[in-house]
């Protein structure tokens, strides 16, 4: 075991950290937003828009992400439509290939259990809260959201562990993150157990500190809702 790789490697990984952070935080604000979209499109009880948002769910759900990354960033600049599009100067960067395909990934993921805690909601709640003559908007924002999100946050806070995980996968395409950083450690060093192990415990430590911090959020949700109910 050589310690001095353990000090030379933690502060060169740490600091490949903020990128790590910015694809999975990013990935996420943006996968949520698109997943609201594909759950009120499942719920919309319109055949079309629904059967389109379940394909697209089944198709990333039922794919890997590396494929997923692969295509983007090897795959769609083999048309030229592509090439010749406004996009193309975002699809030709590494970067923006895996935050892409990171984002449109957890929106699968993240559609599915925010549909489910819409369904949660009891059906009697709602219909309480049609008879005092509250708009749709402020059913939805008054009773159904708020309960909805103490259904869905202990999932979404495994979709975040997963998504800071996942995100170690964007170096298969030169990024320069986590893990990435400890590919080219462990090369220089020729100390490849050393450079993963201290890989791993940042790895570690920041699904740590994210499962705390939503755990406390958590807490405070259910201490808000037992008050209201008190009330």
């Amino acid at each position: 075991m050589r310690w001095d790789v353990y000090a030379k490697a933690i502060p060169e990984l740490i600091s490949a950290v903020p990128v790590t952070l910015h694809l999975a935080v990013v990935a996420l604000l943006a996968g949520f937003c698109l997943a609201v979209l594909i759950a009120a499109a499942r719920l919309s009880g319109m055949r079309l828009l629904s059967g389109v948002a379940y394909g697209y769910v089944y198709v990333i759900r039922g794919t890997p992400l590396l494929v997923q990354i692969f295509f983007l960033y090897y795959g769609v600049g083999q048309f030229e439509a592509v090439r010749l599009s406004p996009f193309w100067p975002v699809l030709r960067e590494a970067y923006w290939c895996a935050l892409i395909a990171l984002s449109l990934n957890t929106a699968a993921y993240g559609s599915e259990i925010i549909r489910g805690g819409l369904l949660a909601v009891p059906a009697g709640q709602i219909e309480a809260a049609k008879a005092f003559g509250l708009s749709s908007m402020k059913r939805f924002r008054l009773v159904v959201f708020p309960q909805a999100v103490r259904v869905m946050l202990p999932a979404y806070g495994n979709e975040l562990i997963l998504l800071i995980k996942a995100t170690s996968l964007a170096s298969t395409i030169t990024i320069i993150e986590l893990t990435g950083q400890a590919r080219t450690l462990a090369s220089e060093t020729y100390a490849p157990v050393e450079v993963f192990i201290s890989a791993g415990a940042i790895y570690l430590a920041l699904n740590g500190l994210s499962t705390l911090s939503l755990q406390a959020i958590e807490a405070r949700l259910k201490r808000r809702g037992g008050l209201a109910m008190q009330g």
